[in-house]
């Protein structure tokens, strides 16, 4: 969902970043790659270490990497099959990374099994939800980009709760709860993708 209503406005603030970027001789796979090292090693290095507010705040700047190099791709002429298909394996990367540094966090505290086991569902969910889209596409269906759970909103809702619990040392609970949401809402959005498929190939 906020794939649709953010993406639009957010590329007409980064355009002029993106033009910079290209005159000092960067490329959009460059970009791409750095924002993944970035996401990976913010999300691994600071949330195990539950440093809330400063990994979410890093984080926070290199997943922008993921719309400023579709932004210089296309200012420049260079999208390619090639960088789209970096950019969304490397994307599985950063995904990855920030629900695996709240179950190194969460494994680690006296009463963090049920956190860290809803980390866990969502970094699970949130691969399904990429693939059945993705497997759906190679087959040649289009229909499996639906969802209440894009990855888009995925990260958003993960990152503003980890600033929140970081900003106010608001209880862990709040976690507990957001993650088995978020994982309950990405399972929907796997069965949503998977009946569209369905729907799609029985028309």
């Amino acid at each position: 969902m906020l794939n649709k209503f953010a993406r639009a406005f957010v590329t007409r603030l980064i355009t002029p970043l993106a033009k910079f970027l290209l005159r000092i001789g960067l490329t959009p796979d460059t970009v791409t790659i750095i924002g993944t090292v970035g996401v990976c090693f913010c999300a691994l290095f600071f949330f195990s270490r539950g440093d809330w507010v400063t990994g979410t705040l890093f984080i926070t700047v290199f997943v922008f990497s993921d719309l400023l190099d579709g932004t210089m791709a296309r200012v420049s002429g260079r999208s390619s099959n090639w960088g789209a298909f970096l950019d969304s394996t490397l994307d599985r990367f950063g995904d990855a990374s920030v629900f695996g540094g709240l179950v190194l966090y969460f494994t680690r505290q006296p009463d963090g099994a049920a956190t860290a086991w809803g980390a866990l569902a969502c970094l699970v969910f949130g691969f399904v939800t990429s693939y059945a889209r993705a497997r759906a596409e190679g087959l040649g269906f289009v229909g499996a980009n639906v969802g209440i759970a894009e990855r888009a909103d995925r990260l958003v809702v993960v990152l503003v709760t980890t600033f929140l619990v970081g900003l106010f040392d608001l209880p862990h609970v709040v976690f507990t709860v957001v993650l088995w949401l978020l994982a309950v809402a990405s399972a929907v959005t796997v069965g949503q993708r998977m009946l569209a498929v369905r729907r799609e190939m029985a028309a």
